[in-house]
C-alpha cells in the first residue's frame, strides 16, 4: 500500500480564513494528510477576520521532502512568510521537485520572493499582478490557472476551482 499523500498548508497572521481553511477541508475530505507549517515557532495564529487556528508543525521542523504539495492562501499572511528565508526555500524545493505549489490571491508574494515566477503563466489578486510581472510570469485574470505544479487563483470566490484543480494534479 502506498503512503498517503502529505499537504502542506502555510500559516502566518491575518491569512484569509477561507483560504486556509476551505483548502484543508477539502483536501482532508478527499483523503490526504493535511499539515500546517509556520515559520515562527509559534502555535497559534489568527486569520484576517479572527478565525483561529493552532498549527502542526513548526518550518524548523519538517523536510520539503516529506510533502508532495504546499498550499499558500491569501489574506496579509504572505507578506509575512515571504520574510522566512526557510519558507521561501521550501517552496523553492517543492517547486524543483516538480511537486504541487498551489496559490491563491496574495499567497502569489511567496512566489515572486521565491523565485519561481519567471516564464510562468499565473493569476493572483489583481493587486499584486505587477509583482508577479516583474517577477518574470505573464500575468492571466482567470478564476484558475495551472502551469505545470504551479496552481494559482485569485480570491474566495475561486475556491472551488482552485481546489478542483489541487486534487487533479495529486491524483495525475
Amino acid at each position: 500500500m502506498s503512503r498517503k499523500k502529505k499537504i502542506a498548508v502555510l500559516i502566518e497572521d491575518h491569512y484569509q480564513d477561507l483560504e486556509v481553511w476551505y483548502p484543508i477541508l477539502r483536501l482532508r475530505e478527499a483523503g490526504y494528510e493535511v499539515v500546517t507549517i509556520e515559520p515562527r515557532n509559534q502555535k497559534h495564529y489568527v486569520g484576517k477576520w479572527g478565525y483561529p487556528i493552532d498549527v502542526d508543525r513548526s518550518i524548523d521542523q519538517v523536510k520539503p521532502e516529506e510533502f508532495d504539495a504546499v498550499v499558500i492562501p491569501g489574506g496579509w499572511a504572505p507578506d509575512k512568510l515571504r520574510m522566512s528565508e526557510k519558507i521561501l526555500n521550501f517552496v523553492r524545493t517543492l517547486n524543483k521537485q516538480g511537486k504541487v505549489v498551489a496559490s491563491i490571491c496574495h499567497g502569489g508574494w511567496v512566489l515572486a520572493s521565491a523565485g519561481v515566477c519567471k516564464g510562468r503563466t499565473l493569476t493572483s489578486y489583481i493587486a499584486i499582478k505587477d509583482d508577479l510581472v516583474n517577477a518574470g510570469a505573464t500575468f492571466v485574470d482567470q478564476e484558475v490557472i495551472r502551469d505545470g505544479n504551479l496552481i494559482t487563483s485569485r480570491k474566495p470566490d475561486d475556491l472551488p476551482a482552485f481546489c478542483r484543480t489541487i486534487l487533479e494534479a495529486l491524483e495525475s
